[in-house]
């Protein structure tokens, strides 16, 4: 089957992993993901029902309206997709606006068009909340139809709540697997790309997560899998788990020469019972 594509550009996307994690991905009826991002698994596995949270409004806003009115949707967005709004004037205009505007179907539709027209589809806001991305100067940005009509589609399975990691995973049931893509662990303590939905995500968090995982597997059952950078850091937290390396190409270095293959931990913690 033919991988599906997201319709936003992510940093850190999982599309490149797919076929990794659905082969560790435990057979359940219901997927639960308490950091949804671009949905790539979400997109490419076959779960009965689907509990996708994310902490960015903005994305699940989006997500929702994508559900529930797919056509006016689609047919709105498709309109800023053209060469005059294809300049850094134009952009700046939009993002302040965006910033300004609290009009969930304008920062909907704004959301996609900065994702596809902004540097290098970040997702990123400053400490007061305003979203920061500078413009991406690319030639003819694509607008996505298919993959929307698509993720509407799908997302008739899909239940999209904005939620902390934490409540996501009180939302698993016992039929449920929960499968976990957190910010990434940073590689040094100078990589640390921390700004997605304003407030970091912190060490204390990694570990935090690392232990309502185990807590949720071993305690009600419930399979979890996790994906992180493979550092020393991330072995110690996910002790309790199976671990399982992969190799992936990272994107969202500036440096094209700096996009080199890093290890990816596939930590699966899952009860022996």
């Amino acid at each position: 089957m033919k991988k599906q594509r997201a319709f936003l550009k992510w940093a850190g996307g999982k599309f490149s992993l797919v076929e990794d994690i659905q082969r560790h991905l435990p057979e359940a009826e219901e997927l639960v993901e308490p950091f949804v991002g671009a949905g790539s698994i979400f997109l490419n596995t076959d779960f009965e029902h689907y509990v996708l949270a994310d902490i960015n409004p903005d994305l699940i806003n989006l997500y929702n309206l994508l559900k529930n009115e797919p056509e006016r949707y689609i047919a709105e967005a498709k309109r800023w997709f053209t060469p005059e709004n294809n300049r850094k004037e134009a952009y700046l205009d939009v993002r302040k606006t965006f910033n300004e505007s609290d009009d969930t179907f304008y920062r909907s539709l704004a959301f996609l068009y900065m994702n596809r027209f902004g540097f290098n589809g970040l997702c990123r806001y400053n400490k007061k909340g305003g979203f920061n991305v500078p413009f991406g100067s690319y030639k003819k940005p694509y607008f996505p139809e298919n993959e929307l009509v698509f993720f509407a589609e799908k997302a008739k399975r899909a239940t999209f709540v904005c939620t902390g990691y934490e409540e996501s995973f009180a939302l698993a049931k016992a039929n449920s697997v929960v499968y976990c893509d957190p910010p990434y662990a940073p590689l040094s303590n100078t990589a640390n790309f921390t700004s997605y939905a304003g407030n970091g995500f912190t060490l204390d968090d990694q570990a935090k997560l690392a232990v309502i995982a185990e807590r949720t597997a071993f305690d009600r059952g419930i399979p979890v899998l996790i994906s992180n950078h493979d550092t020393m850091l991330t072995r110690r937290l996910y002790t309790g788990a199976q671990l399982n390396v992969v190799k992936v190409k990272r994107t969202i270095s500036r440096n094209g020469a700096g996009r080199n293959k890093v290890d990816e931990l596939l930590a699966l913690f899952h009860s022996k019972k």
